[in-house]
């Protein structure tokens, strides 16, 4: 049975058996990566190994522009950031510039936040929640779109880029975070007269997802981007993912998983980041660049792996209780916020299946599998995943060339039968759409 967390009626921990568990798998797994660490450093010093990677060797060459000797001028704090091969001490140019709106902090209850804010501030706000590893900067294909239309609040999370980075693993849990977004919300406007959208991608959307069940009367839509319902994400990790149940298991541990993120010139970066470090554009490898610059200090990784030392133990439990026998009460259950799912059909960090059992804790919601792309379908196709958002949000119907733009029908054929008792597709465009008004 699962245990109420910290008296929230609808957010639950997961069961103790479960949790003891995950920690006991989490000494086993740290041994042994201490133990293989070890034992491949004796025989071979001049490699490196990637516990999750290919344990290929290091690359001793300074990958980024940013990789620079010395400390910052200017703020009087020493800047200094280490990494395995290099200094990063200056933030590149794309972290900073005003092309993408203003740079503002706000104090959220001893939380320092910082956000980057564009578009009318009279308009409905657009709140944009990054993923792991990374930022705000995570969005600069949709902010200029998006911003169009909306107020965008691109905010660094708690743990993250310009934001407080508190160490301690309680600031993380989930009550925490996410009654600090909410009085964030409310200090930009927000409230239950004025609605917000919430967009949010990989950890960012886990989060959304808290956010949205807790306090659905500030949320008019909100949209998932790589990341399925909580109660089904942590139990359909792929095994080939990088992020896998070993690596939630290993993040558990102190100390181990930050330093292991800093290796190899903070590899990791490449390996999350792979569709901008293999376009060899400028533009891509200044973001490379950030991303890097923005995680390479040991602190930078504390607060942000100290999200994945909280989360998986959380689930979402009905607050109407879960009696099949009365399709009112299990209809109120129902997330009432209209809800885009949006993920990569080359994805190898989640399961399509996830998505579709994402809906059924939804009364209205709409999947999109975007062509060629895997786990940054916003960065990888952000003209179709722009034409998305500004249809869900702005309720604009594209034109029949971007439908057929879209199409796929020989992956939609494959699906139909695994997927056509819970959801419905359209003709030509990849797009299941679930509106429920009674539960049989």
């Amino acid at each position: 049975m699962a245990v109420l967390a910290e008296g929230r009626d609808n957010v639950v921990s997961i069961p103790v058996v479960d949790a003891l568990k995950m920690l006991a798998l989490s000494v086993v797994w740290g041994s042994w990566i201490v133990v293989k660490n070890a034992a491949f450093r004796a025989v071979g010093p001049l490699w490196s190994i990637n516990p999750f990677g290919d344990g290929g060797p290091v690359d001793k060459s300074a990958t980024t522009a940013a990789a620079v000797a010395g400390k910052t001028a200017g703020d009087g704090s020493d800047r200094t950031r280490l990494t395995a091969h290099a200094h990063r001490d200056r933030p590149p140019p794309c972290l900073f510039t005003t092309v993408f709106g203003t740079h503002s902090y706000v104090k959220v209850k001893g939380v320092k936040f910082h956000y980057v804010e564009c578009g009318d501030p009279e308009a409905m706000i657009v709140l944009l929640l990054h993923g792991f590893p990374s930022c705000w900067i995570n969005w600069h294909h949709q902010i200029p779109t998006l911003s169009k239309h909306f107020r965008v609040i691109a905010v660094d999370l708690k743990g993250f880029g310009d934001s407080d980075k508190p160490s301690a693993r309680k600031n993380y849990r989930v009550e925490n975070l996410v009654d600090e977004l909410a009085t964030f919300m409310s200090m930009l406007g927000v409230n239950g007269l004025q609605k917000c959208h919430v967009i949010g991608h990989d950890l960012g959307a886990l989060l959304g997802w808290y956010l949205v069940h807790l306090w659905p009367n500030c949320v008019s839509k909100f949209v998932a981007i790589s990341c399925p319902h909580p109660n089904v994400h942590w139990e359909y990790l792929p095994t080939s993912s990088f992020f896998n149940r070993n690596w939630i298991c290993f993040s558990q541990l102190p100390y181990l998983p930050e330093m292991d993120a800093l290796q190899s010139d903070i590899k990791i970066i490449n390996q999350c980041y792979q569709h901008l470090s293999k376009t060899k554009q400028s533009d891509d490898l200044d973001y490379i660049d950030a991303y890097k610059y923005t995680f390479s200090r040991k602190e930078d990784w504390t607060g942000a792996i100290n999200y994945f030392r909280n989360l998986p133990f959380y689930r979402i439990e009905p607050r109407c209780g879960n009696d099949s026998s009365n399709p009112y009460r299990a209809e109120e259950d129902m997330l009432q916020v209209p809800c885009l799912l949006i993920t990569g059909n080359k994805d190898e960090s989640v399961q399509l299946e996830s998505f579709v059992k994402s809906t059924e804790f939804l009364k209205t919601s709409t999947l999109r599998i975007i062509d060629n792309a895997m786990h940054f379908p916003h960065q990888e196709q952000p003209q179709v995943v722009n034409d998305l958002l500004i249809s869900f949000l702005v309720n604009v119907k594209m034109a029949p060339e971007e439908v057929r733009s879209q199409s796929s029908s020989g992956f939609v054929g494959r699906m139909k039968g695994i997927v056509s008792s819970t959801v419905q597709y359209g003709t030509t465009l990849k797009d299941s759409v679930q509106r429920r008004t009674t539960i049989l």
